[in-house]
């Protein structure tokens, strides 16, 4: 029985190369990403002071952010990929298939993806490691006498908490694909999937509440405090939080953002249709407008962080530039990633639509018009999260500003946020027409 299911979940990654190269590239990166900052933190045990606690701020720190935004990407994107299989679950229970069988069939195929992914971005991370210790020591932040002591724990540790990750997240999405009757699921498949459990908006409120606290006692607190870096401390982290929060939150956000979107698409075939699917399938674009809200946030809110804490630092701080280099590190690292994830999620989602494509061909619209309406979502999708990114965002801004004597609006580097808001726009749009280039078929 178990060499059968095997067989029959190995035949049927093979059918869906695109969901599988999605799933395994958010592991592949994932453990990519936080292996190599872990191993910053275990070859801290070995160096002298004060290089064991910079390396400890890195690895720790910058990583265990970093790890919360990939283990939240990870488990958005094998919940994108579980879930477009609703019809296909459907169809398995129609001839005979137990919730049980099908639940197990989806974490089996999981797991042969995240396990290979994990083992390379694991041999990946002992080598990238290595390089961004190199980086570390050529740019100052620790002596030439210190050294890189990492190993295998760190990097084992890192693949283990992302297979951990994909798994929950597999087991959630399943159960979730395999509730109620077959027939339903079948008919239902590309439709909304039901209402946001409870726990989902108990962590968002989590999230967003924390992120908010924590800028009321910047405002409060840290503002007053003798060191300069107090405030940066306690606001620096609420516009991730925030962000995050938001992104737990994106099919109900984005439901209610495309809602007015239909109103305002006029007599525009396109633009209609866009809206149209947008609201139908917040479902699934919402693991497109999960990383550009978490990627907003977090390149807004700290770069024009960075920007006013230059501007109004006191002459003379200790410490300052390797403190503006580990923030520009998190930015460049967050936005990185965030990055692929958008243009993976995207990939994934659209690879899904193939035959809703073709159907749309077949009924007599252009190859123009089928790219162009999935382009306008992406552009429905940009909007929205780029207008909650910013809004996260704040949430770090306003209290830093107010506590380095700016006011709640800063005196300079505004700029910044109309940049990154079109830097991320354009990736969306490009990844949304790079991926319906590749996935839209021709009718026949």
């Amino acid at each position: 029985m178990n060499a059968a299911m095997n067989g029959l979940a190995l035949r049927s990654l093979r059918h869906r190369p695109r969901a599988a190269i999605a799933t395994f590239l958010a592991v592949l990166l994932g453990t990519l990403l936080i292996g190599s900052f872990a191993t910053l933190a275990e070859s801290s045990s070995g160096a002298p002071a004060p290089d064991d606690g910079t390396l400890v701020i890195l690895g720790a720190v910058v990583g265990g952010w970093g790890a919360l935004i990939v283990l939240f990407s990870v488990a958005s994107t094998v919940g994108i990929t579980t879930t477009q299989r609703a019809a296909e679950i459907g169809l398995l229970r129609t001839i005979g298939a137990t919730p049980r069988q099908a639940r197990r069939l989806i974490a089996r195929e999981t797991g042969a993806i995240a396990l290979a992914a994990a083992v390379i971005g694991a041999l990946a991370a002992s080598v990238g490691g290595r390089l961004l210790f190199d980086l570390i020591r050529s740019g100052g932040l620790v002596s030439d006498g210190t050294r890189y002591d990492a190993g295998p724990a760190s990097v084992a540790g890192a693949a283990v908490l992302v297979l951990a990750a994909a798994a929950i997240a597999a087991a959630v999405a399943a159960r979730r694909a395999t509730r109620g009757p077959a027939g339903v699921l079948v008919r239902e498949s590309g439709g909304e999937q039901g209402r946001m459990r409870w726990w989902r908006v108990a962590i968002a409120l989590l999230l967003v509440g924390y992120g908010i606290a924590m800028a009321v006692v910047t405002v409060a607190v840290t503002a007053h405090a003798d060191d300069p870096y107090a405030a940066m401390s306690t606001s620096g982290s609420s516009s991730i939080l925030v962000g995050l929060g938001l992104a737990v939150l994106a099919p109900v956000l984005l439901r209610w953002g495309a809602g007015p979107v239909r109103l305002l698409a006029g007599t525009s075939a396109t633009a209609h249709l866009a809206s149209y699917n947008t609201v139908r399938r917040a479902h699934l674009l919402a693991g497109v407008l999960a990383p550009v809200v978490v990627l907003t946030s977090a390149a807004v809110g700290t770069l024009v962080l960075v920007d006013i804490d230059a501007r109004t630092l006191p002459a003379g701080t200790p410490d300052s530039d390797t403190i503006a280099l580990l923030n520009n590190v998190v930015v460049g690292m967050l936005s990185l990633f965030a990055a692929i994830m958008v243009v993976n999620a995207f990939v994934a989602t659209v690879a899904h639509r193939r035959e809703e494509l073709l159907r749309l061909r077949l009924l007599g619209a252009t190859s123009r018009q089928v790219r162009g309406s999935v382009v306008a979502e992406a552009g429905i999708v940009a909007a929205i999260g780029v207008v909650l990114g910013t809004l996260a965002a704040a949430t770090t801004v306003v209290p830093f500003a107010v506590a380095r004597d700016e006011g709640m609006v800063p005196d300079g580097g505004l700029w910044l946020v109309p940049a990154v808001a079109a830097a991320v726009v354009v990736l969306t749009l490009g990844s949304a027409r790079g991926a319906v280039r590749s996935a839209a078929p021709e009718p026949v």
